[in-house]
């Protein structure tokens, strides 16, 4: 598409770090970002998402579909002529196994006292 305009992005992680800016077409799937977001991921980091159902992305307060597009996420803030936008990444790593960690085994006791007359 000819008289498309590049959109700039840049996507800020939870310690304050950033992936880009870099510039994508209007056309670009939410999905297509996140897995840019993967190839680019910081190998320093402690935690690191391993598929893009691992990485939320979030834009002007809203968690971004996979189907949406770039232009989609656009109209949520308007229209920023020479600015970047910046997406909030936040990663939705799978919970620990809790059965090989050992719980307190005593009985629970009841904390309700309740006395019916």
């Amino acid at each position: 598409m000819a008289g498309e305009e590049l959109v700039e992005l840049k996507f800020r992680l939870a310690d304050g770090t950033d992936i880009g800016p870099s510039k994508y077409s209007p056309a670009t799937t939410v999905a297509s970002l996140k897995e840019k977001i993967l190839a680019q991921w910081p190998q320093d980091k402690e935690n690191c998402p391993n598929t893009i159902q691992d990485v939320k992305l979030i834009n002007g307060g809203k968690i971004l579909e996979n189907n949406s597009t770039v232009a989609d996420c656009r109209l949520l803030l308007g229209e920023f002529p020479s600015g970047v936008i910046t997406m909030h990444v936040v990663l939705r790593l799978p919970l620990s196994n809790k059965s090989n960690e050992k719980q307190d085994d005593s009985p629970k006791k009841s904390s309700c006292l309740c006395t019916i007359l």
